[in-house]
């Protein structure tokens, strides 16, 4: 079909519908009525000559083309929403990021500023969560999370392998006081609903037979900040606990083992040179800071 012909007007309705998964939810983003999206749809339909959804009304579903095309007309309008938002806006530009909550506070925030000097045109916009990621339905340049693979269609970037291990303020018990996994009896144990096979497992690697009876935390960040304050021993991430490690806060007795897990950054294919630069610039500093442990040079640049 020629340029001069594309159903624009039905094409964006089609794509916010199955990005959305809800026409009410299309209706609402486009500003029209439900059932111009639908008349849209069905007219768009009758033009190609091929069905883009099935199923019962209140829950349809993408077929094979329909799932064939909209990745494809994302990009597409996605890329027109960005040089319009140039030109109206000059050269700033808006980075829409999306990283797990602990990791953006203890980790992401107190390095953002050395991206932002590198590259002050584009604005880094962050959204805190956890959930698993949906380039199709979310408005996301790039998601950081972790976990064992299966990133969907997402162009995926290994960042930390994820090494967990208990951790302790000082405070509590010196860690020269602590031998051996013995050495924790008697401790508070910190725990978290969002990793809650955290000290099972710790256990199974170490051999350890403890008590993992203790105080649950409904986030990973607060856990971390019990831990901090000399409330009792919590099993964290090393890449989470760096800082506080560095500036003698926490103190990791027994170090860190492979939990299996992977920091990975998610592009969404076909989110341009800005996203690509975001995570290169992540890989740096994991690099970095993976060399500052093992004592290796650093990069001196970019």
């Amino acid at each position: 079909m020629k340029r001069g012909a594309l159903p624009l007007n039905a094409l964006r309705a089609f794509e916010s519908a199955a990005r959305l998964g809800r026409m009410g939810d299309a209706a609402a983003e486009l500003g029209v009525t439900h059932g111009a999206i639908s008349r849209q749809i069905r007219g768009l339909e009758t033009l190609l000559g091929v069905r883009l959804f099935e199923g019962p009304r209140n829950r349809p579903v993408l077929t094979p083309a329909a799932e064939r095309l909209l990745p494809r007309l994302t990009e597409a309008f996605d890329g027109v929403e960005e040089a319009v938002a140039r030109l109206v806006g000059g050269e700033r530009r808006t980075l829409d990021v999306s990283a797990l909550g602990t990791f953006t506070m203890r980790w992401l925030i107190p390095r953002l500023h050395a991206f932002q000097q590198d590259h002050p045109d584009i604005e880094v916009r962050l959204t805190a969560e956890d959930a698993p990621v949906d380039f199709s339905r979310q408005r996301l340049d790039v998601a950081i999370r972790v976990g064992h693979g299966d990133w969907g269609v997402a162009i995926v970037t290994p960042l930390f392998e994820d090494r967990v291990g208990p951790v302790l303020s000082p405070r509590l018990k010196p860690p020269e006081r602590i031998a051996d996994w013995r050495g924790l009896a008697g401790l508070p144990l910190l725990h978290t609903k969002t990793r809650p096979t955290a000290w099972p497992e710790w256990c199974r690697m170490a051999g350890a037979s403890l008590p993992l009876e203790g105080r649950q935390f409904e986030h990973f960040y607060f856990m971390l900040e019990a831990a901090t304050a000399g409330l009792g021993v919590a099993i964290a991430p090393e890449p989470l606990v760096r800082d506080d490690l560095a500036g003698g806060r926490l103190a990791a007795p027994f170090g860190f083992q492979p939990s299996g897990r992977t920091y990975v950054a998610l592009r969404r294919p076909g989110a341009g040179r800005d996203a690509a630069a975001f995570v290169a610039w992540l890989v740096r500093q994991a690099e970095d800071e993976n060399r500052a442990v093992a004592g290796q040079p650093l990069h001196t640049s970019g």
